[in-house]
């Protein structure tokens, strides 16, 4: 993975990256904890509960940890509002109300210095690379197109920030959002987690199978682009010699061969990319589905899992979607990354033959 080749871009500013990952390990946990408060609303909204005014007592079991700590909120709610329904009502919304604040508020802030870290690599990257092309002999621009350089200091240093940094934080916030929830999922119901986990590895390998070629492809269209871009420059700085051969219908014939190409690959990139977001979308519904169904029989034959935690557990697995997504997504902008890595690395290890006398 060419990729590695940029972390020490990344040293600079760990700060920023450190704080980065806690607020999106508090944004991952604040997430799951927002749906769990929806029981005991719920439970109040439909009259399913009864306050408690003795205090629950936590027998150490992991798998009774749910049923706690639904217990011990309910005790919370009981001694605050008594036997007012209403006033029960209202301190479980304001505390739905504050998860989901706080969890909007932990989002905010991870992107806030994230920022600063994305644009910092871009800079440091852009400079490094100016830095070593002007630094090399004549002979070196003979060998290489104007347009081909400009492409690669401009797409495909943003191809690599955006791809490795998008990753980055997909990598840490998804994965631990997915974990909080299964987490929370298995203190709801152990049967009805494991039933969902069936259909994921399915869908991953259908997922992945979409983004094998996506790297060679990626790497086609920036070849293109700096070849037309390179025609760009010949045709502007050469105009007068083009216009005293009246070569205009040439060089439009050659540019227009290559824009063409350049569309069609470009058309064949983004038609396997966008597949991947629908193929996703279309999994994860077919396992709510399927999910509705199981639980659905849970609750009505089974009588084991109880109705407002089984609405709460659906909130849980399309919670499970939009990570999953961000996280294919990621796979994607990775190997388009590692194509426009490859093509910056090939300057940034050229080797100038000429060397300076001490």
């Amino acid at each position: 993975m060419k990729l590695k080749r940029f972390i020490p871009y990344l040293l600079p500013y760990k700060q920023q990256a450190f704080l980065n990952i806690f607020f999106n390990i508090l944004y991952s946990l604040f997430s799951a904890l927002s749906f769990v408060a929806l029981i005991p609303m719920l439970d109040v909204l439909f009259g399913k509960t009864q306050p408690m005014f003795q205090e629950p007592v936590y027998s150490g079991n992991l798998l009774d940890l749910g049923s706690y700590g639904k217990a011990y909120l309910n005790y919370k709610v009981g001694a605050l509002a008594g036997e007012n329904t209403i006033w029960a009502l209202a301190i479980v919304i304001a505390l739905v109300l504050s998860l989901f604040l706080l969890k909007n508020l932990f989002s905010y802030l991870a992107s806030f210095f994230i920022t600063y870290l994305r644009n910092g690599v871009l800079k440091d990257l852009r400079n490094n690379l100016y830095k070593k092309i002007v630094n090399q002999p004549i002979a070196f621009f003979s060998d290489q197109r104007k347009g081909d350089i400009m492409s690669r200091m401009i797409g495909d240093v943003n191809e690599v920030q955006n791809s490795m940094l998008s990753a980055l934080e997909s990598f840490i916030r998804e994965p631990l959002t997915i974990i909080f929830s299964i987490l929370v999922m298995l203190g709801i119901s152990v049967k009805l987690t494991l039933f969902t986990f069936i259909f994921i590895p399915i869908a991953a390998a259908v997922i992945s199978k979409i983004g094998k070629s996506l790297k060679k492809n990626s790497i086609a269209v920036q070849q293109e682009q700096g070849r037309f871009l390179s025609l760009i420059e010949e045709t502007v700085g050469g105009l007068r010699v083009i216009k005293a051969f009246n070569a205009e219908q040439i060089f439009s014939k050659r540019f227009g061969e290559s824009s063409q190409t350049f569309n069609r690959l470009s058309n064949k990139v983004m038609n396997r990319q966008n597949l991947g977001s629908p193929m996703s979308e279309f999994l994860g519904i077919l396992m709510i589905a399927i999910l509705l169904w199981f639980g659905g029989s849970l609750v009505l034959v089974d009588k084991t899992l109880e109705g407002t935690q089984f609405i709460a557990f659906m909130g849980l697995a399309y919670n499970i979607l939009t990570p999953a997504k961000a996280i294919s997504k990621a796979s994607y902008d990775m190997r388009r990354g590692n194509a426009a890595a490859e093509r910056i690395l090939e300057i940034l290890d050229y080797e100038n033959p000429i060397k300076e006398r001490e």
